[in-house]
């Protein structure tokens, strides 16, 4: 699939241009890919049932397709979509430039302008140890317009010794989201063993209630998963609670690398008990690994 460039990226001023830029980039790279044949229609249409109206029909592009498609209006909504976004003071990690928010902020946008194509809702909560802002769901472009100056607000500036814990902000979510959703979520999980538990009980409250939930684990891969430091004094700081911790890294490597796969083991065995998409994603890689995971996911829902 194609690949923009993440310093093309960051040269891109305008937040809605970029995400456009992005999914544009994708739909490219998905016809040219082995997923074609999996490719959804991204122009505003549905496809045309037997027996109903034939009113709306577009005959213009049923001259170039030789199918038949039905425009599509701004009141029909396939799917609603609830996107969270994890807030948390490590969110911002490694730095001002790229980090981990920056990275779940720009594929968020990316679904959304996806959905906005397909004229579905859709929604943005931003939680930390609590929600911090909520959206009502809907499909327009004012609305969509909103969300995206909603999430290019908190790319700005990280917060100071903000913690993570989705547990108790996504029992509330769940019980605000009055009609069956899509509910994705973004965070890089740093949390300890115990809220995991709570984390995945709380998940299990959005499936309850009849959600499809993605969780996309959102890490910087080099540093917080493989551990790539020389090996040289580092004072680590932990950006939620301030605690520092002076090490060497070759001293505690095999240790972490061992932790880091008992951590990854333990949640993969956890979504699949829970029938959740639990996705791994590196915010220095690209962004169509979790557009391809949105839109399988979506086809499921169809």
């Amino acid at each position: 699939m194609n690949r923009i460039p993440r310093e093309e990226l960051e040269k891109l001023g305008n937040f809605e241009l970029l995400a456009k830029q992005v999914v544009e980039g994708f739909i490219t790279g998905l016809h040219k890919s082995p997923f074609h044949g999996f490719s959804v229609e991204f122009a505003e249409h549905r496809t045309y049932n037997t027996g109903e109206s034939t009113r709306h029909i577009d005959w213009k592009l049923f001259a170039r397709t030789e199918k038949l498609f039905v425009k599509r209006f701004e009141e029909e909504t396939n799917l609603r979509c609830q996107l969270v976004i994890d807030t948390s003071s490590s969110m911002y990690y490694p730095d001002k430039s790229w980090n981990k928010m920056k990275f779940s902020g720009i594929a968020a946008a990316a679904i959304m302008n996806l959905l906005r194509r397909q004229r579905d809702a859709f929604s943005v909560a931003f939680l930390s140890d609590q929600i911090e802002w909520q959206s009502e769901t809907r499909s327009s472009s004012s609305h969509y317009h909103l969300l995206l100056q909603q999430i290019e607000s908190r790319l700005q500036t990280a917060p100071v010794h903000k913690v993570t814990k989705l547990a108790r902000s996504l029992d509330i979510l769940a019980e605000k989201i009055h009609r069956r959703s899509m509910v994705v979520i973004f965070s890089d999980l740093m949390e300890t063993i115990e809220d995991t538990e709570s984390l995945f009980r709380s998940l299990q409250h959005l499936k309850f209630n009849k959600h499809e939930v993605i969780l996309f684990h959102v890490q910087d891969k080099e540093k917080e998963s493989d551990f790539n430091f020389q090996n040289r004094p580092y004072l680590f700081t932990d950006p939620e609670t301030g605690n520092q911790l002076k090490v060497m890294p070759n001293e505690v490597r095999e240790s972490y690398l061992q932790a880091q796969a008992d951590y990854r083991k333990l949640m993969r065995n956890k979504a699949a008990q829970f029938k959740i998409d639990w996705v791994e994603v590196d915010a220095a890689d690209d962004f169509n690994q979790v557009l391809l995971a949105f839109l399988i996911k979506r086809a499921k829902m169809s």
